[in-house]
């Protein structure tokens, strides 16, 4: 089971979404899915961005960090173009040029644990499980949710054609703790993780 919380803000007329809205409910007796993911620059990023550091050489320490961080991007970007075009095939005939891509004029998104449409990092958990993570790649979680190495990227398919990237900006103490009994946390442990969506 996939947790996931759900704008609170004052939109007007407009809705307040959840990832969950992008996956067909299990009444309705419609097959459906959800994809995870998990790509790598690999672990010699980090060790040749700290050589070059402790030899003083901060630029070229700093600039090895970014380019690895564009090559995970670039996989996850490369991974989710395979989804849509072939593995799933829903958007077998797209034809998108650089700027599209950038634009973002494709079917689906691909949201990660830790950014604005789910906040909650420890989800990242359930995708080391599904993927069986520990045994597939050199790729480590740490206690605080962090993915090493730094340069990587993981996160969710979604296919759904109206599916599209929101914030949780903040949630009720209420939400808190109806999201905390369905994953059968402690507030508190949460209240750690997401602190900045927190209502005052």
């Amino acid at each position: 089971t996939l947790n996931h919380l759900r704008q609170q803000t004052n939109k007007g007329s407009r809705k307040n979404y959840s990832l969950s809205d992008f996956i067909a409910p299990k009444d309705y007796n419609i097959n459906d899915w959800i994809g995870a993911f998990a790509v790598t620059a690999g672990t010699n990023v980090d060790i040749i961005s700290d050589k070059k550091s402790k030899q003083n050489n901060d630029y070229e320490s700093i600039m090895i960090k970014v380019i690895g961080d564009r090559i995970a991007e670039g996989l996850a970007e490369k991974m989710h173009e395979d989804v849509r075009k072939k593995l799933w095939g829903y958007s077998s005939e797209e034809n998108l040029n650089n700027s599209d891509l950038i634009k973002e004029k494709y079917i689906g998104i691909r949201p990660a644990p830790g950014y604005p449409a789910c906040p909650d990092h420890s989800e990242k958990e359930k995708i080391w499980k599904l993927l069986d993570i520990e045994n597939n790649s050199k790729m480590k979680l740490t206690e605080s949710y962090a993915v090493s190495p730094a340069s990587s990227v993981t996160g969710w398919y979604f296919s759904h054609p109206k599916s599209k990237y929101f914030s949780i900006s903040q949630i009720s103490n209420d939400q808190l703790k109806n999201y905390a009994n369905r994953k059968g946390v402690n507030e508190d442990i949460l209240k750690k993780i997401f602190p900045h969506i927190l209502e005052l």
